[in-house]
């Protein structure tokens, strides 16, 4: 369709109207950026950005819009599918830049990726959490998780892809809870495992398949499990993809300010 003014000097419009020298022209436009499958012609004196991306829900365009960010007021304007809608809301939400330490993109990251494969064979390096192992110093700021029974470093606080808490009990309608168990439940932690990112050492569970048990890798204790369609954390939210160690079989080393010496939550 036309072009329709959102603000002043910036409008939105459809495939034509990047195409029209003389609708650009007349409404004094000199620059466009178009986000479509297949880049349109060049427009003489029309400078121009191309994101290529198909106008479907699973698209992605968070990953760009930091190159895009001037042009996200005629994003916002409409004729956004839903799945482009949840990305500027996302990227609102980190400030505006695309924070790819944040706990939002990380999880969107691996959302992406659980609807895009059936059986993931070659996962993208970035989406792994590096090894604690292979670093020597954690910052004073983190907590590092290491597994109970071998003591062997597992991941970092800053992998902890933290969720909404849910509704407890009542959303096991499936199964049969006692009232006694819902009374004490109450007074329990409602999570009961950590729900993190992969790190590189799950790497080759994690390929080819899309659930299994997930075991330390040095003593091969089970530690949790992973889920690429999801799994129901103890609290009652869903949570997809799954990656959930369990807590009883972590402990929690916190490293001191003053001096190198460490303390053990267990």
């Amino acid at each position: 369709g036309g072009m329709v003014p959102v603000l002043p000097g910036l409008y939105v419009g459809g495939a034509e109207s990047c195409s029209s020298p003389e609708a650009l022209s007349a409404a004094g436009v000199v620059a466009v950026l178009t986000v479509d499958a297949e880049e349109p012609p060049a427009v003489p004196g029309v400078r121009a950005m191309h994101v290529r991306a198909r106008d479907e829900p699973g698209a992605d365009l968070l990953s760009r819009l930091d190159e895009c960010a001037a042009f996200l007021g005629a994003a916002r304007a409409g004729g956004v599918n839903p799945g482009f809608q949840g990305q500027l809301k996302l990227y609102e939400a980190m400030g505006c830049a695309v924070d790819t330490s944040s706990v939002l993109y990380k999880r969107y990251r691996l959302e992406m990726l659980s609807e895009r494969f059936s059986e993931p064979q070659d996962l993208p390096r970035e989406v792994f959490a590096v090894d604690p192992t292979t670093i020597c110093q954690t910052s004073n700021t983190e907590v590092l998780y290491r597994c109970r029974k071998c003591r062997r470093a597992l991941f970092r606080s800053s992998s902890i892809l933290s969720h909404m808490e849910g509704i407890g009990p009542t959303a096991f309608a499936h199964k049969r809870i006692t009232d006694s168990a819902r009374l004490s439940g109450n007074s329990q932690e409602k999570c009961t495992s950590y729900f993190i990112e992969p790190v590189q050492w799950m790497e080759p569970a994690l390929l080819g398949v899309m659930e299994g048990q997930l075991l330390c890798p040095k003593c091969t204790s089970k530690l949790g499990s992973f889920s690429w369609r999801g799994d129901q954390c103890s609290c009652g939210r869903w949570v997809t993809p799954a990656f959930q160690l369990h807590k009883s079989r972590v402990d929690e080393v916190r490293t001191l300010p003053a001096g190198n010496f460490q303390t053990a939550k267990t």
